[in-house]
């Protein structure tokens, strides 16, 4: 038995044709064509593992729903690994814009149970020199492009071993310079969920590239931020962590200002001002957020990425 960074144990499943019964490929040349072996020799799924659970493919994409991108990923890695949950955790992020898919991933990853591998494509340089990795952070696996889109969630949990997706074995024949996340990258994350050893994939590799984050800076008694970004109800999420905002103001007397506008305190649910009111909370992420209560503070504001929040301490 083999153990990989989820915890989940694998043991072979021969059949007589040398395939696993649910292989995709079973009683088809291309079992063999794709890694050089047989499935059986990388699946390693046992009926222990299923009562574990299923592999966990959860996905990030800026593809969103209306074109046929997100389904055609999932139809190339269940035709690898039949046994895949998928989850979905946006399609959403706005095109190629990859600090939002860094800090989307960042808030949702560590409430996937161990062993979840993560498949992430927004990648305004598909096609180009950039690389194609995969790698281990804490209990779970990361396939992506490096530019960065880990970078959040490598300051959370400090990566193990990354690997450049460099064996062809593990990637379709053919490939289009525009759609790698078809042809590459979802094909490394189902044979990770058969139960490949991410050291398979390809040379190890590294340094990743990290996206520079804005920081909170303190100057007397003002907290500096801004706005990092603005989710679906118009919520402004800031890159002041509760962990700042209570080292700055333990006693939690503040005064917060944004786009020329006071918001009087930090409470503790929207719901704790009338509704149209403006508002700053902690949110689930434990960042500091600007809202309007039943409303988009984004539009109420004219504001977004970038908008500056500055916190007064009172005395």
């Amino acid at each position: 038995m083999r153990q990989h960074a989820g915890g989940r144990r694998f043991s072979s499943i021969a059949t007589s044709s040398g395939c696993s019964p649910d292989c995709a490929y079973r009683n088809r040349s291309s079992c063999r064509t794709i890694s050089g072996r047989s499935c059986s020799e990388n699946r390693r799924t046992t009926s222990a593992d299923r009562v574990m659970g299923r592999p966990v493919i959860a996905l990030l994409t800026d593809f969103g729903l209306r074109d046929h991108y997100t389904g055609t990923l999932k139809g190339v890695a269940l035709g690898i690994c039949r046994d895949i949950t998928f989850v979905d955790i946006t399609h959403h992020i706005p095109p190629h814009d990859v600090i939002t898919a860094a800090l989307e991933l960042a808030a949702a990853f560590r409430y996937f149970p161990p062993g979840t591998i993560f498949l992430v494509v927004v990648d305004p340089a598909v096609g180009s020199a950039r690389k194609a990795i995969a790698a281990e952070a804490g209990d779970y696996l990361f396939v992506a492009p490096d530019n960065g889109v880990l970078s959040v969630v490598f300051d959370e949990a400090p990566p193990g071993r990354i690997v450049e997706l460099s064996d062809e074995r593990y990637a379709r024949p053919s490939k289009s310079r525009t759609f790698e996340g078809r042809d590459r990258f979802a094909p490394a994350a189902a044979w990770l969920a058969s139960g490949l050893d991410l050291g398979s994939l390809g040379r190890p590799f590294g340094p990743v590239r990290r996206l520079e984050m804005p920081k909170a800076q303190i100057a007397g008694d003002v907290l500096a931020g801004e706005v990092l970004r603005v989710d679906r109800f118009g919520n402004l999420i800031t890159n002041i962590g509760r962990r700042e905002l209570d080292g700055f103001a333990p006693d939690g007397k503040v005064t917060i200002y944004i786009s020329s506008r006071r918001v009087s305190s930090v409470v503790p649910t929207y719901a704790d001002v009338p509704a149209g009111n403006l508002c700053a909370v902690i949110g689930s992420s434990e960042q500091l957020e600007i809202a309007v209560n039943g409303a988009s503070a984004a539009k109420e504001l004219a504001a977004g990425r970038g908008a500056t929040v500055h916190v007064h301490r009172l005395a």
